[in-house]
């Protein structure tokens, strides 16, 4: 059981449509960052904090939820960035919670000062947190706070196991 815990955590990335677009798209909104600099990024911070990153990108809601499905027995949490569909899917939001991965929700834009359509998420009840606003940073920082929150849940397995 302890070796289970200790084991290195496996995090997927779920970019969603549009997103293969950053740095052409929008740059007012979106900036010049491109996926590929986000993906990098956090690739590197995987390293730095202990974690297997793996990116995945889909215009096609199925390939997201499929992703999502193909997720549980292999990653230990999910950081996702919607785009659209965080408005929108209804599917996105059951896929997660059926495979009970801890997850969090970025966005490069605050999703909240923009139209208000985007002020509604499906994926937000089912989240441990949301980060959004902050650019290519919210997903550094959604990363960081995975990692946090799955060290705090194996620290609680370590010490269940040691006083038993």
């Amino acid at each position: 059981m302890l070796s289970e815990v200790l084991q290195r955590y496996n995090i997927l990335v779920l970019h969603g449509p549009n997103l293969n677009l950053l740095g052409q798209r929008e740059p007012g909104i979106y900036g010049s960052v491109t996926l590929e600099d986000i993906n990098s990024q956090l690739e590197q911070l995987g390293e730095e904090l202990g974690v297997n990153v793996s990116c995945f990108q889909s215009n096609h809601e199925g390939a997201l939820v499929d992703a999502i499905h193909d997720a549980r027995g292999r990653d230990r949490g999910i950081l996702i960035n919607a785009g659209a569909y965080t408005h929108t899917s209804i599917a996105l939001r059951d896929a997660l919670a059926a495979v009970e991965i801890p997850t969090v929700e970025v966005h490069l834009s605050n999703i909240y000062k923009r139209e208000p359509f985007r002020h509604h998420s499906y994926i937000a009840p089912i989240a441990i947190g949301q980060i959004s606003g902050f650019g290519a940073e919210s997903y550094r920082l959604g990363l960081q706070a995975l990692v946090d929150h799955l060290q705090g849940q194996d620290s609680s397995k370590i010490s269940a196991i040691a006083t038993s």
